[in-house]
């Protein structure tokens, strides 16, 4: 019975071992050529975020005005991130008796905006802009610059 598991234990580790040294002999034996690929065109997106001034925080005409720039700041990204990323939307309902009792519904964006930049900031009545603009190629241009992505140009085996 010893002498079976020896045995089944050899014959195991030489099927493996057979396996790898065929396949690191075919790797060895190639090369292959990268070449990065940069798309024809590339979109520019838009997006505007608004903030109401007098809902904001603040002792002063000036520091609700800040907060307002900053608030109507992050919902421009917002509305970019949703256009790149998409938005993730949950929701539930509850039926008793035949009856709809309960009705949600939740929304959520998460994602990293690179590279977008601020058009122009103005007040617009009771509510404060901000106008971003995002172009695809300086987003493409940053994103090679940390990690180059590229295909394969071509592979010569020996």
């Amino acid at each position: 019975m010893k002498h079976l598991a020896v045995t089944f234990a050899l014959a195991s580790a030489l099927l493996l071992s057979g396996c790898s040294a065929y396949y690191n002999l075919a790797y060895d034996q190639q090369h292959v050529e990268w070449e990065t690929e940069t798309p024809d065109q590339f979109p520019v997106l838009t997006a505007v975020g608004y903030a109401p001034i007098a809902e904001q925080p603040g002792d002063s005409q000036q520091h609700k005005d800040l907060a307002a720039m900053r608030a109507s700041k992050l919902a421009a990204y917002r509305e970019l991130a949703e256009q790149v990323y998409g938005q993730r939307i949950a929701g539930g309902s509850s039926v008793q008796n035949w009856a709809l009792t309960n009705d949600t519904f939740q929304s959520s964006v998460d994602g990293v905006i690179r590279g977008a930049e601020v058009v122009r900031t103005y007040t617009v009545g009771e509510y404060y802009a901000t106008e971003l603009r995002l172009d695809f190629e300086k987003v493409h241009r940053i994103y090679q610059s940390t990690n180059r992505q590229q295909k394969i140009k071509r592979v010569v085996y020996y």
